[in-house]
């Protein structure tokens, strides 16, 4: 079990020098805000001010692990980011460093899951670690079910745990997961940072600190299981109604191992529809041609309830997601540049005329969504 130190709790600085103003932050937009003179209280401020402040608040937790993994000898290996690694460029299929010097995992074109910090102890178990400054941690739970199924994946000869720091006072602690074991630190402030970027001749830095341990490692120096994501969200499409007797194979999707990627993927593609059969139930409007294709996908909640949502992709890079909030429809436009628009594009373009679906078979679906998820809460 991890203990959170002293050093780590009181949000002590004194052992890490000026190693938080040697970072790169994206403050663009804040030192906009200040310079047209906008009240710290306005809410455009507020909202940029707490994004600069989870930034600084992940560098500092980062600084402090560096020191706590040497401190502590259950630690094995912790991987360095930031100015602490040498640079790599970004490998696909594996872990390694972004241009932003964050810990991802990535295909050939588009990153999958990032990680705040990640470290192996001697009992095999590989942490991957959150800090934020949220105060309701609810949202935390699906991000983190993703990366854990991705490394359960890749590396499937550790068990998986989170390590979660949050400031104290934040909501919903009890509600993560058992794998998660949640620090809680004292209320955080990145005043004198914010300072020293706003007037960088007002101190002189001290060098870089930097830590020097056989226990730190490269990312990409960790030896992985290979795992190639299209191909199997390809194989996912074509086994889930591969069953001639059924339009859903039940069996398939909610075994242990396809259960571990739907946390992965979170939502699997399973056919389409023409435009014209949905126009009523998700209100298109007349811009949306008869004959343009929906695809149908099953999407795991935080519940771990699927349900169906539906996805139209316009052009290349505009795609949009149609889902429901009880009975209303909900749009919305997809990041042009995130993983979703890819999978769309590739999964449309392997769906022939078998991966054609009625409102009969959607109806059916749905039935059979509902059955699964009463019977497994019963």
């Amino acid at each position: 079990m991890l203990k959170i130190s002293k050093s780590i709790k009181t949000l002590d600085e004194s052992d890490i020098g000026d190693n938080l103003l040697h970072y790169d932050y994206n403050v663009k937009h804040l030192l906009s805000l200040i310079r047209r003179g906008i009240s710290k209280d306005d809410s455009l401020f507020l909202s940029s001010y707490r994004s600069f402040e989870g930034e600084v608040f992940e560098n500092f937790i980062y600084e402090k692990l560096l020191i706590y993994a040497v401190e502590n000898d259950n630690i094995e290996k912790f991987v360095l980011k930031g100015f602490h690694q040498d640079k790599i460029k970004a490998h696909a299929n594996t872990l390694s460093i972004s241009e932003k010097q964050q810990i991802v995992y990535r295909t050939k074109s588009r990153e999958i899951s990032e990680f705040d910090a990640m470290f192996i102890t001697k009992n095999k178990e590989l942490y991957f670690v959150e800090m934020t400054l949220v105060k309701s941690v609810l949202k935390l739970r699906k991000r983190l079910r993703k990366k854990k199924a991705l490394l359960e994946l890749i590396f499937p000869n550790y068990e998986i745990k989170a390590l979660i720091i949050l400031n104290e006072g934040a909501t919903g602690v009890r509600q993560l997961p058992s794998y998660c074991t949640v620090w809680l630190t004292e209320g955080f402030l990145a005043n004198e940072v914010l300072e020293y970027i706003v007037d960088t001749d007002a101190k002189k830095l001290m060098p870089k600190k930097r830590i020097k341990s056989p226990k730190m490692i490269e990312a990409h120096s960790l030896k992985l299981y290979p795992f190639r994501y299209y191909n199997t969200i390809s194989w996912i499409t074509k086994s889930i109604n591969s069953n001639k007797k059924h339009i859903l194979d039940m069996n398939f999707l909610m075994s242990e191992k396809i259960q571990r990627y739907h946390d992965l993927y979170n939502k699997f593609y399973i056919g389409y529809i023409d435009a014209a059969q949905m126009r009523d139930e998700l209100k298109l409007d007349k811009s949306c041609e008869d004959d343009r294709r929906i695809i149908v996908a099953l999407e795991k909640k935080h519940s771990d309830e699927i349900v169906l949502t539906y996805y139209i992709q316009q052009t290349r890079k505009t795609l949009y997601l149609y889902s429901f909030e009880g009975n209303q429809v909900i749009k919305e436009k997809k990041d042009p540049y995130g993983i979703t628009v890819t999978e769309v594009y590739h999964i449309s373009k392997m769906m022939d005329e078998k991966y054609k679906l009625t409102t009969t078979n959607i109806n059916t679906i749905k039935k059979l969504l509902e059955n699964r998820f009463n019977q497994d809460a019963s």
